[in-house]
This record gives structure tokens, C-alpha cells and sequence, in this order.
């Protein structure tokens, strides 16, 4: 099984740079997409369907053009949950899973700390997220949650580790992820790379990605569980539909 994960920075904008022929090169079985930006009545699901996503789902925010989530799927899930059923995260479309007979993917778009008050948003998101997770695993053990966490994890994921002060990096964010990994999760890219220095997102400033001065703020989570079903995790810094890259995690399942 082959999941991609992608934050495409509004999906009408990634189509117009070619998404729908580079998802049918890359044809992924499931693919999470965050930051679509998009309510589903705004798009024209056909070019989804011919390109072999005929069940594909939208999780929107209620502010038009803003967040969002979705996944595309070339197998019909047994059961699609819209979001999280907690009224204070669920407002700003960033929670969407499936559920397949031996594995359940979520697309989860976590909040940036832009400001003060984005910052405390995402502090009480992380907390609500880490309980609901924890209460939805003793149902669905194989679980695995793509997505942008907005947090860089360690050093190695960023290309400069001085940045302590800003959001995506602060101590509290990391500790947070730290402990979200501990807790039953295996963060599949650094598992199967543990000393590769690759990244996700790229700021539009100071062409940092033609110099790669780039952040890993994108995971394939995967529940302990299915720790032995993991057989390729990977990035794809050569998509360039937006100011993030897909990732991919492939399960033996």
C-alpha cells in the first residue's frame, strides 16, 4: 500500500501547475492532501475520477479558502470520519481519516504558530489532538497519521537548529512530537533514514529551496502496530506544486 501525503498550498493553485498528471505518474492507493483551501462544490471532482480517485473526500473549513483537508483513494474505504467531533478543532477543516479492513489513514493538518494567539491555538490543538488519539487508538490499532504537523522534530530537521525562538521549532513543540512519537507512534521517514538530512518545506524568501534551506515538518505516523509492515518511507523534493513536497510511506500490509 503506497500513501502519499501532501500540504499543496491550495489545490485549484496545484492543479494549474500540473498536479492531476504528476498524482497519475506517482499513483499513489491513498494520498492525504492538507491545505486545500477549497470547499468541495469549488472543484471539478471529474479530474480526480479520471485520474483513478473516483472516491476522493473533502473535510473544508467553515472560512472559505482557508486550511482544509482531503483524501483520494483508488479502493472505497470501509468508513470516512470527518473530523474529530471536537467543535473547537473542527471548525478550521484539519482532521480527515478512512478506514480500510486492516489500516485506517488520516490526513491531519496541525495548526502554524504564526502569532501569539495562532500559537496558543495550536498549543490547545496539540493537547485535544494527543487525547483523541490516544482514545481512537484502543479502537483502531493500525493507524496511520499523514500530514503537516507544522513542528520540526530534531536538529537534523531543519537546516538551521538556532532557530529556537520561532514556532515550528520551539522547545515545547518538540517535546510535544517527542512524546506523541513515544506514545505509540514511529515516525516512518527517520526510521528507515535515520542520518538522512531532507526536508518537506521551503520558505518563498531568500530562494531557500533552490538552496535548500528547507524544514521537515511533513510525517507518515504509523502506530506501533504496524511497526513491521513498514517498508519504504521517502520525500519528493522533485514536486514543486507548492512550498511543500509530498512524502510517501509504503506498508507491506
Amino acid at each position: 500500500m503506497k500513501i502519499i501525503s501532501y500540504n499543496v498550498n491550495g489545490i485549484r493553485a496545484a492543479l494549474k501547475k500540473g498536479f492531476i498528471e504528476w498524482l497519475e505518474a506517482a499513483k499513489p492507493d491513498v494520498i492525504c492532501i492538507q491545505e486545500t483551501k477549497a470547499h468541495k462544490e469549488q472543484l471539478d471532482l471529474s479530474e480526480f475520477e479520471n485520474a483513478g480517485y473516483k472516491y476522493n473526500y473533502w473535510f473544508s473549513a467553515q472560512k472559505k479558502g482557508y486550511s482544509s483537508v482531503a483524501v483520494l483513494c483508488k479502493e472505497k474505504p470501509n468508513h470516512i470520519e470527518y473530523g474529530t467531533g471536537i467543535e473547537t478543532m473542527d471548525f478550521e477543516g484539519r482532521n480527515l481519516r478512512v478506514d480500510f479492513d486492516n489500516v485506517s489513514v488520516m490526513s491531519l493538518y496541525l495548526p502554524s504558530g504564526t502569532n501569539s494567539d495562532r500559537l496558543s491555538f495550536k498549543f490547545n490543538f496539540m493537547d485535544e489532538f494527543q487525547e483523541y488519539i490516544n482514545n481512537l487508538k484502543q479502537e483502531i490499532p493500525n493507524l496511520v497519521i499523514c500530514g503537516d504537523y507544522n513542528i520540526c522534530h530534531e536538529a537534523i530537521d531543519i537546516h538551521n537548529p538556532k532557530m529556537k525562538g520561532v514556532s515550528g521549532f520551539l522547545p515545547e513543540e518538540r517535546t510535544w512530537i517527542g512524546d506523541f512519537i513515544n506514545n505509540g507512534f514511529i515516525d516512518s521517514f527517520r526510521y528507515l533514514n535515520q542520518d538522512k538530512q531532507e526536508y518537506s518545506w521551503w520558505s518563498y524568501r531568500a530562494n531557500a529551496r533552490a538552496n535548500n534551506k528547507g524544514w521537515r515538518l511533513d510525517y507518515a505516523m504509523v502506530s506501533e502496530p504496524l511497526k513491521d509492515a513498514i517498508s519504504r518511507a521517502y520525500i519528493l523534493p522533485e514536486a514543486k506544486h507548492s512550498d511543500h513536497c509530498p512524502i510517501a510511506l509504503e506498508l507491506d500490509i
